[in-house]
């Protein structure tokens, strides 16, 4: 099995390059699935039911997401009704939503996707690695080909979470600092890992935002309002390639496509 990971997607930018090149990536790698984190798909900004929609329609099967999974109210409708949007799992019990789920596809294994959320220089959360070790426990018994987004900050907690992992799951990606690493390695037990799979969207930016009012506020400590950028659109991830029966990774591959301008 061959699974294509897309980092962030940040505003209308990281939606048209899923639009325009998941479709031919799907069909030049030959991959069986797509997983994309969504969680600055709407202006920057977390998600809406519509745009969700649009990743879909182009060809990605599961959205996952992080810290700015509130950032749009209508966020609750995917979470009461979407099987296919994964929030991090290691939210409080009673928070709408599922942290995992199981992508039956007609053809091809099982796959569990995982989606947790660091504590390292964000927002507190129950503890990811607890967390995240009861879910992988609970997919295990489903499948054993298992993917899991681990959206944090610091390098120190997403190669502490692939090495907890390592053997239990088929890869850990982190995402959140919106920077693609260069760290790409199968860990000794099977696992595949890469620090950050980057993002989606503008590159002439900081971050996917418009550098001036990035640099303003770091001048001034004033308040700015951060606007998507639109220059040098490129699609960021990772292909990982998995045997179906053990869920061992074989290889895996960082992705960083541009989107020709026109």
């Amino acid at each position: 099995m061959r699974v294509l990971f897309i980092g962030d997607i940040v505003g209308a930018p990281g939606r048209k390059a899923v639009r325009e090149l998941v479709p031919s990536l799907r069909a030049q790698r030959e991959i069986d699935v797509v997983i994309a984190n969504g969680e600055n798909a709407a202006g920057g900004n977390g998600i809406t039911p519509d745009k969700a929609a649009e990743i879909y329609a182009a060809g990605v099967d599961v959205i996952t997401m992080g810290d700015h999974l509130w950032d749009q109210r209508e966020v609750v409708d995917l979470l009461h009704e979407e099987p296919r949007f994964v929030r991090p799992v290691n939210f409080p019990p009673g928070t709408p939503g599922q942290g995992s789920m199981v992508l039956e596809r007609e053809g091809l294994p099982s796959l569990g996707v995982l989606n947790v959320q660091g504590r390292t220089f964000m927002r507190e959360m129950d503890n990811p690695f607890l967390a995240a070790r009861d879910a992988v426990k609970a997919l295990q018994g489903k499948t054993p080909i298992i993917f899991v987004d681990f959206h944090a900050e610091a390098t120190s907690e997403k190669i502490s979470m692939a090495r907890l992992l390592d053997g239990r799951v088929s890869a850990v990606v982190g995402t959140h600092t919106h920077v693609q690493t260069a760290d790409e390695q199968i860990l000794p037990g099977g696992t595949a890992f890469l620090c950050d799979a980057g993002f989606t969207g503008p590159h002439d930016s900081v971050l996917g935002r418009e550098v001036e009012p990035v640099v303003e506020r770091f001048l001034t400590c004033q308040p700015q309002r951060f606007n998507v950028a639109s220059g040098r659109v490129l699609l960021q991830g990772v292909i990982v390639e998995v045997d179906g029966a053990s869920g061992r990774a074989r290889d895996i591959s960082r992705v960083s496509v541009p989107l020709e301008r026109g």
